[in-house]
């Protein structure tokens, strides 16, 4: 497994230890390696979102969405709300959207009350979740789903007043709306539902459930851990080898800083041959371009794709991020609806 890198409280009690015992940081510059251009890719160019806020609780939009009268949409972030479960010293409560151990049902009820509040969803709104399986089933859904247990890792509608909703905590989500149709999508993708293109299998779907034409749609690529953060095996890189022809653009090898070890080099000395530490590059995957390209292959035009470009592990006090967390977080929601 990847190594995980420390949490910035572990970082801080550590050094406190250390220096108890006498020991003191070197004043060493933490090393950023820049990931290489792309040869013969169009770069992704993260858009500067929209950013709404009301009662605390902050929503991040795309700008060719807002712009559509007829459309609700947003991606959560973790401020506002009444959770505690995730943050207990602060005293603000955080924005987790889904249905964890951790944290209560009425706290995640009421979250997403306020949360669909802030986004100006309508009352009578009936929001659809799935339990997310790492697929490539995508359903297309009405208001009587809202009650029902699916399974799967999209959603589509064309009926006024249902609002797709996909939960996240470092997965990519994407919400998709045709312009001419007035039909909506979501999807979740993890590098597991990417790699079964779950991308574009359900623009496939809209095709035959709507009548959709590809150069009608807008796409928004939404927050979720990005190429900076996202360490892979080499297994990860050969299933996606086996599927898709531009798989090496999507792979860098990058190293990660660890603040310990830079701070405190001596703690770390070995006896191990130069070249064979388990110090070196590590092995990662661009998620966000994945999908872009998922898009691009399903008929979408480049411009008509919004990348927000956040990774929500290095905005850890942002977005909850499952990595940065070691698996304790919350999640977040991106809906896409349709206005009555």
């Amino acid at each position: 497994m990847p190594r995980s890198a420390p949490h910035p409280s572990d970082v801080h009690a550590i050094d406190a230890l250390l220096v108890r015992s006498g020991l003191q940081p070197t004043r060493r510059r933490l090393r950023v390696q820049r990931s290489p251009k792309r040869e013969g890719l169009d770069e992704i160019r993260p858009q500067e979102p929209v950013r709404v806020v009301k009662s605390r609780i902050e929503i991040v939009r795309a700008p060719a969405f807002d712009s559509i009268s007829w459309l609700i949409h947003g991606f959560s972030t973790r401020t506002g709300g009444v959770s505690r479960a995730y943050a207990p010293a602060q005293r603000a409560g955080e924005l987790n959207l889904g249905f964890t151990a951790a944290d209560s049902r009425e706290n995640v009820l009421e979250n997403r009350r306020r949360f669909l509040t802030a986004l100006g969803a309508p009352r009578n709104a009936t929001l659809v979740t799935l339990k997310q399986i790492h697929s490539s089933v995508v359903r297309r859904v009405g208001r009587p789903d809202a009650v029902r247990s699916l399974r799967g890792d999209g959603l589509m509608t064309n009926e006024p007043g249902v609002l797709l909703a996909i939960q996240t905590a470092d997965c990519i989500p994407i919400l998709i709306a045709d312009t001419k149709k007035k039909a909506v999508a979501a999807f979740h993708a993890g590098w597991r539902g990417t790699l079964k293109r779950i991308v574009e299998n359900g623009v496939g779907r809209m095709r035959t459930e709507f009548g959709i034409r590809p150069e009608d749609l807008i796409a928004a690529i939404g927050p979720g851990i990005a190429l900076c953060c996202y360490a892979v095996g080499e297994e990860v890189r050969s299933e996606f080898a086996s599927q898709f022809a531009y798989a090496p653009e999507l792979f860098r090898e990058l190293s990660e800083s660890d603040p310990i070890r830079e701070k405190y080099p001596l703690l770390f000395l070995t006896a191990r041959a130069p070249g064979h530490s388990n110090l070196g590059p590590q092995l990662h995957l661009d998620l966000m371009e994945a999908n872009r390209r998922q898009l691009l292959d399903a008929g979408l035009r480049p411009e008509s794709i919004t990348v927000i470009g956040h990774c929500t592990r290095c905005q850890s006090n942002r977005y909850f991020s499952h990595r940065a967390e070691q698996g304790f977080t919350g999640r977040m929601l991106s809906v896409v609806g349709i206005r009555r």
